[in-house]
């Protein structure tokens, strides 16, 4: 018996991921019990704790949930908000279950996250309430470097992992290999060249390998390439504000409006995204930043005319009640689940091009996957053959200055002599896979008529890849 999708509008987060799942399922025409297999989350831990602060005991709820362990470890974020609910994190671990398949990183789906408003505590006080947290994930094996291991998410950062880290090091005092217990983690203390600007890099590639496929880039109403298109961000944390410096300096886009929660900046010349940026951390009103025209109004400006959409917040700010209103042709998902369901089939119906999250925000855990492999193999990216390079490259360049009569030009030599360094591999291979991962997508795409668009290809290729490894299971 093959596998059904499900007729029912979807009516969360969860729903609609699943919703996401049970339409490429079915086109694929998966035996009912390998789908099922795949989509059911494997089990949801739920702890409370207290911690004593302030003279007082104060209360915490947190969870972990492990989609799938058809690789392992299992691998997803831990998220700081007040918002955290059983359901978000069990969606998002599925997220990252098709996610690592898609860009062909070892690792089963997880995810964290802990209701807590970070700003409201100190940094002392909040490495008390990490390190609790994480002590009861450690013991019941839902922090380890072979078993489960947890990055930076929303309101979390380099300074959560190391605390992480530190604590796991001191459960696991024998474990050769405790660095690996989470990513994301400061130089210093086993991280790696590259990590935390990784979505937003990840998100660059994207859109760098989108516009070298001509064909996608007229289907979306667009032509050329990436200079001088207009961006529109949403959410100016870590990820956006990656990939609108990346884009905006190195590929000559103008990021024409950013949109954060009290309002909205705009400016058709382009924002200056680090001036933006420093005004934001200084927890000055947005509304008094001089580089761009103000509005209040958020929503709308989610519907402002611009070329590339991107947003980079949170989950559902795309819905059935706007989708219709959106000008963007391309659309690319930088954070997780922004557009539900309902409104990505509205959005397709128009003509809109969507790159998907599963595909587009993955640059993080393919990172993530090098510092593991890093922290695993006890040995920096770029030691072993770095020197060895830069001697090949210099005999490379005086043969031909020595072929040369007007020898060669300094900006040539300054390019070629250098052997690679660890953020230059890093780089390297986040690259190589966000390409691989979009012609995985689009061949799929052009090949098979029943598929309508990036995300249902993204998801057939990610439940075809783990469906093949349910199916050595049986053998």
């Amino acid at each position: 018996m093959t596998y059904q999708a499900q007729t029912s509008l979807a009516t969360g987060f969860l729903e609609s991921v699943n919703l996401m799942f049970d339409r490429a399922a079915s086109i694929l025409n998966l035996p009912e019990d390998v789908a099922r297999a795949v989509r059911t989350c494997n089990s949801t831990y739920e702890v409370s704790f207290s911690v004593r602060l302030r003279g007082e005991l104060h209360s915490f709820k947190g969870y972990r949930s492990v989609h799938s362990e058809h690789m392992e470890p299992a691998k997803g974020g831990i998220r700081f908000s007040i918002d955290v609910n059983k359901n978000e994190v069990e969606a998002l671990a599925a997220l990252m279950t098709y996610k690592c398949a898609l860009v062909e990183a070892p690792f089963g789906g997880s995810k964290g996250g802990l209701i807590v408003d970070p700003l409201e505590w100190e940094p002392f006080e909040l490495e008390k309430i990490t390190r609790k947290f994480a002590y009861e994930l450690i013991k019941r094996d839902l922090i380890s470097p072979s078993q489960n291991v947890p990055a930076p998410d929303m309101g979390t950062g380099q300074r959560e992992m190391a605390w992480i880290a530190d604590e796991y090091r001191r459960m696991n005092t024998t474990d050769i290999n405790a660095r690996a217990c989470v990513t994301g983690k400061p130089l210093n203390t086993g991280g790696i060249a590259g990590r935390t600007e990784a979505t937003g890099r990840g998100v660059q590639y994207a859109l760098r390998e989108f516009f070298r496929h001509k064909d996608d880039v007229s289907a979306a109403r667009l032509d050329g390439n990436l200079e001088d298109k207009r961006i529109v961000v949403q959410g100016l944390g870590n990820v956006g504000y990656h990939a609108a410096k990346f884009l905006s300096t190195e590929d000559g886009a103008k990021i024409t409006g950013v949109i954060e929660r009290d309002g909205a900046i705009f400016n058709e010349d382009g924002i200056d995204i680090d001036a933006l940026k420093h005004h934001i951390v200084s927890r000055k009103p947005l509304e008094f930043f001089k580089g761009g025209t103000y509005s209040a109004d958020c929503a709308m400006a989610l519907e402002h005319a611009c070329d590339i959409l991107i947003p980079a917040a949170c989950e559902s700010v795309i819905t059935q009640a706007n989708a219709a209103r959106i000008k963007a042709p391309l659309i690319i998902e930088a954070a997780n689940g922004p557009v539900t369901a309902e409104a990505n089939d509205i959005l397709v119906d128009r003509g809109h091009t969507i790159i998907p999250d599963l595909y587009a925000n993955a640059g993080g855990v393919t990172v993530s996957y090098f510092e593991w492999a890093k922290n695993i193999s006890h040995m920096r990216f770029g030691r072993l053959q770095r020197r060895q390079e830069e001697a090949r490259n210099k005999a490379f360049i005086d043969q031909l200055e020595a072929l040369s009569p007007n020898g060669l030009d300094q900006a040539f030599k300054a390019a070629v002599a250098n052997g690679a360094e660890e953020i230059d591999l890093v780089r390297s291979g986040l690259d190589d896979t966000m390409r691989s991962a979009y012609i995985a997508m689009r061949e799929l795409k052009n090949s098979d008529e029943r598929c309508p668009d990036l995300r249902t290809a993204a998801y057939m290729v990610s439940i075809q890849r783990i469906a093949r490894v349910f199916d050595h299971f049986s053998h």
